[in-house]
């Protein structure tokens, strides 16, 4: 599935990624606070820094920027994952690590989750399909290093198996940022990823791990 194009009257990509990236932080915040359909695209121009003028030169649509919202998280995990590991290590301290790193990225990234998650049902026809791709494309990385722990021995999991629990790790990753206002009342982050992880664990050794 195609990349869904923006259209954009600038011509300089370098122009059009930093004005965009101004757009999506200051949407986050009006998303956030007023909801995708309360918020008008004068005050996203307004938060951004610029004109309602200028704004539509890079968008055509507010439903554009809540695309290229959406879009921009799933790159920005990806990119940070795919620096952060190794996924052919194939032992249970890398498993630990990824999901250490995973965890702690959506804590930096907590409120373009939570956006994401209220407001993508607003996104199109056309971007809906493709966002969720980019969402079942991260799970596969978590997938990926399931397996190789498989393949070394470190693990003994159908394929089943190793695809459930790859959802389990996306999904609490990201319920650290839309429970956060019990969650982190109760625990630090880093209490979080220690109890998930070995409660995690413990489930694979129960259902039976070599």
């Amino acid at each position: 599935m195609k990349k869904r194009e923006v259209q954009a009257s600038v011509k300089d990509e370098r122009l059009v990624l930093k004005r965009r990236n101004q757009m999506i932080k200051g949407a986050v915040t009006l998303f956030k606070e007023k909801g995708f359909h309360r918020t008008t695209t004068r005050e996203i121009a307004r938060a951004s820094g610029f004109s309602i003028g200028t704004l539509y030169e890079y968008i055509r649509t507010k439903e554009d920027v809540l695309y290229l919202v959406c879009d921009s998280i799933y790159d920005e995990v990806r990119d940070q994952l795919q620096q952060s590991f190794d996924p052919n290590q194939g032992t249970l301290e890398s498993l630990r690590l990824v999901i250490d790193y995973y965890f702690k990225v959506m804590d930096e990234l907590q409120d373009e989750v939570l956006v994401m998650y209220q407001e993508a049902k607003s996104l199109s026809k056309d971007a809906l399909p493709y966002v969720l791709k980019k969402e079942l494309e991260m799970v596969g990385m978590f997938e990926d290093t399931i397996r190789r722990c498989v393949e070394n021995g470190e693990l003994d999991l159908t394929e089943k198996q190793v695809k459930i629990i790859a959802h389990d790790i996306f999904v609490q990753g990201q319920m650290w940022a839309f429970r956060r206002w019990v969650l982190q009342k109760l625990y630090t982050l880093d209490e979080y990823i220690e109890l998930q992880t070995d409660l995690l664990l413990e489930g694979i050794k129960g259902s039976g791990s070599k």
